[in-house]
């Protein structure tokens, strides 16, 4: 497993990465991990602690529902580069893609792909020299047709993620490839009613492809 005892792992992102984390920092006595939320990144926090104890690996949550990769830029400083994890872990670009066809008259909302390309590749630029490790994860869309409108354009978002990993030599998940895997065999309602918000088995299959691209 690639991260060394006593690192500290901070994913941030959208409403996936957010899962309905608390937000206050203050967890409850009966639940330490409320500030991770109920999604992939607890799944991937309670895996460190029953595979890996002795590493004593802290886990930080920092994904905002309905964020774009502009509103990721707009705190960076504060969400990522104050924290100063030693290992960074980015999931970005749905909403980027969704606003484009569900709000197709708000112009103001959409984030196009070179202003994607060009606010991730900044970020990633300014943060890969201050962190050990470094994680990309592409967005998604829970649709096995390719043809399809949304996930035609998914896909081009996803591309440019495995791009910018690859110039600053960073791993990347391929969401959609585990998701596509899987949809061979079930309908995809069957792990996210509108296609975008995985269940818990959705969850569990992001957290598996995570896993699995840092060697746990």
């Amino acid at each position: 497993m690639l991260l060394p005892a006593h690192s500290t792992l901070l994913f941030i992102g959208d409403s996936i990465t957010d899962c309905g984390r608390d937000a206050t920092g203050n967890p409850t006595p009966w639940n330490l991990n409320t500030g991770l939320g109920r999604g992939y990144v607890e799944h991937v926090a309670s895996h460190f602690g029953a595979v890996y104890p002795a590493r004593a690996i802290r886990v930080i949550n920092r994904g905002i529902s309905g964020h774009t990769v502009r509103d990721l830029a707009a705190r960076w400083s504060t969400d990522v580069l104050a924290a100063k994890p030693d290992w960074l872990s980015v999931m970005i670009g749905i909403n980027d893609v969704w606003r484009q066809f569900d709000q197709p008259l708000v112009p103001e909302a959409h984030v196009t792909p070179d202003i994607y390309e060009r606010t991730l590749a900044r970020l990633v630029r300014q943060t890969r020299p201050k962190v050990r490790g470094l994680i990309l994860m592409t967005p998604y869309f829970i649709e096995p047709n390719r043809a399809d409108p949304m996930r035609h354009r998914m896909d081009e978002y996803g591309a440019i993620v495995k791009k910018i990993a690859a110039r600053h030599n960073a791993l990347c998940v391929d969401t959609q490839a585990v998701f596509d895997a899987v949809l061979v065999h079930i309908h995809p309602m069957t792990l996210a009613w509108d296609r975008i918000h995985p269940n818990a088995t959705g969850h569990t299959i992001l957290a598996r492809a995570f896993l699995s691209a840092i060697g746990a």
